[in-house]
């Protein structure tokens, strides 16, 4: 990177780092020191030729702030209930002393103090989560990358995809293959849900290492992929895809000392003259059933 792209990467995570501060009722070292320690690992990740991209670095930590807002609105939430359980719990018991005649105005007097700070507590945590969620949808709306994996999202495939098919002078062919990890409900009903996000993640950094610079990885949904080969050949790009296929299933993931066992089918196509970004998925779709059909753990194409 060159150092003004290094400037305005910087100035771009003091920005979110300052908002970020200036917007939390308490913030602490711990939140600071997590947001600053994610940024580095993105800035690591940064590849060169991405960086020229206009806005890339402004996604890159709208996505990490992203993160640090769904975690405040968690916390928010829990608390949310806590105090509403608390609230129901004071309701009650003042209403158990008035019933039995009890006649004490002091703790009445005090229940109803309490019963209205708790009440100003929840309205406060109210507003607080409708407006992180609020924030956290703006983000997820200009973002271009999968929050849990890190790699491009489907609003970032239908923007590239429609750029290079309205290219009527584009100078090189490409295929697109759509990738879907076989049994991954299995996976989801046996280990739970986070060893399938550990899935996801481990899938992706496969496929983005294998990959060459000039092709692109994208999470088009669940557990599926869409990947575009730039300028490349029928026969090269089978073996490209024949070659991530054999990484996945012999990469094995360690979960819970568990070894998974991990395939994909992919369905894969070519860019034809006149293609639109439907037409283009909806084959390499179609290629992907027929895969899946075939016995799984395998490629199919389509032209």
């Amino acid at each position: 990177m060159q150092k003004n792209e290094l400037i305005s990467v910087s100035n771009e995570m003091c920005k979110k780092l300052l908002s970020i501060i200036d917007q939390e009722e308490v913030a602490t070292k711990e939140k600071v020191a997590d947001y600053l320690f994610e940024s580095a690992q993105i800035i690591m990740n940064i590849k060169e030729e991405e960086v020229s991209e206009k806005g890339f670095a402004k996604t890159l930590f709208l996505d990490a702030y992203k993160e640090i807002a769904t975690q405040s609105l968690s916390s928010y939430a829990s608390s949310n209930v806590k105090i509403q359980e608390l609230t129901k719990l004071h309701e009650e018991t003042l209403s158990k002393c008035q019933a039995q005649h009890i006649d004490l105005p002091a703790l009445t007097s005090k229940f109803d103090e309490i019963q209205t700070l708790m009440s100003y507590e929840v309205q406060k945590a109210n507003e607080i989560i409708t407006e992180l969620t609020s924030k956290v949808k703006q983000l997820e709306e200009k973002s271009n990358l999968d929050s849990l994996t890190k790699i491009y999202n489907r609003r970032a495939l239908s923007t590239y995809l429609n750029k290079i098919c309205s290219n009527k002078e584009l100078p090189y062919n490409f295929h697109l293959l759509m990738l879907d990890i076989d049994d991954f409900k299995v996976i989801n009903d046996k280990y739970g849900h986070i060893a399938g996000d550990k899935v996801l993640i481990f899938v992706s950094n496969i496929l983005k290492k294998t990959l060459r610079e000039g092709d692109k990885v994208f999470r088009y949904g669940g557990e599926e992929f869409i990947i575009v080969l730039n300028r490349i050949d029928d026969k090269h790009c089978k073996l490209i895809t024949n070659r991530l296929l054999e990484l996945i299933r012999n990469n094995k993931l360690i979960y819970k000392n568990d070894n998974l066992s991990i395939t994909m089918s992919a369905g894969v196509t070519n860019f034809i003259r006149g293609d639109t970004p439907n037409s283009l998925i909806a084959r390499a779709d179609k290629a992907l059933y027929q895969a899946k059909k075939n016995g799984k753990n395998q490629m199919h194409g389509i032209k």
